[in-house]
Parts: structure tokens; sequence; C-alpha cells
């Protein structure tokens, strides 16, 4: 697509929401369904991926609300609780994670800067072709 010049408005937010619900279904990308979207409608490139990870918040801090509960009084047997991990590890994984989705979010936001998305379709291939292949005894389906 041509590179676009609109900012994010109430209808393309709109859009864009449709966009992420819609990435539910297995073998969609989330990130690649909203920015893909947001050229489409002509939106900046490097404003739609900024807007495409700051999507991402609400999903995450909701899911993490329904997991609280289950950390501070897990079901036996059925999740492992904070009680079972040191502190250390939390605080070391909480950092590793931290830092990873800092430059993962970089990544990305200046390929799509730089109209480079043909590289996270390549992405796409591999990392699901490598899903496919490895089968249920991994993922657990």
């Amino acid at each position: 697509f041509k590179p676009g010049r609109k900012d994010v408005g109430y209808f393309h937010a709109v859009l864009l929401g449709i966009a992420q619900a819609a990435a539910v279904l297995p073998g969609l990308s989330r990130s690649g369904s909203t920015i893909s979207t947001g050229l489409v409608l002509g939106i900046d490139r490097e404003k739609m991926a900024k807007f495409s990870f700051l999507m991402v918040v609400p999903p995450i801090l909701g899911k993490t609300l329904l997991d609280a509960k289950d950390i501070i009084s897990p079901d036996p047997g059925t999740f492992v609780s904070a009680n079972d991990i040191g502190e250390m590890q939390m605080l070391f994984g909480f950092i590793t994670a931290f830092i990873v989705g800092l430059v993962a979010c970089g990544s990305m936001i200046q390929l799509v800067k730089n109209g480079k998305l043909w590289w996270f379709a390549v992405y796409c291939i591999i990392v699901g072709s490598i899903v496919f292949s490895v089968g249920k005894g991994w993922i657990g389906w």
C-alpha cells in the first residue's frame, strides 16, 4: 500500500478493534491484523505500529486480572502458585520479559516504519511451519 498520512480517528479505532478481535481465530496475528488494517485505511505506518502495540495493553491487563485470583489462591494441581516460585526468579522473569518485549516492539515498529512487512510475513510462515510440524506433543493440542 502507498504510505498513508492519516491519524487514527474514532472510526478507524472501531475497525482496528474489530481486526484485533478477529485475531482470536487460529493462525491470525493480532499485530499483523491491526497493522495491515491500518495500512489499508491509509494510516501513517509508524503511528499505526505504535497504536497497534498500545491496543494490546487492555487485553493483557484484563487477562492478568483474571489470572490474579488463581495466583493468589490456586486450585490444587491446576496452576503454579506464586508461592511455588521464588521472588528472585519472578523478578528475573519479569525483567527479562520486559526487555525482550521492548526490543520486539521496537523492532516491529522499525519494520513497519521502513515498509518491510514482508520480513514479518516470513517470520509468520517459519513459526507457523514449526508449530504445524511439531504437532500435538509440543503444544498440547
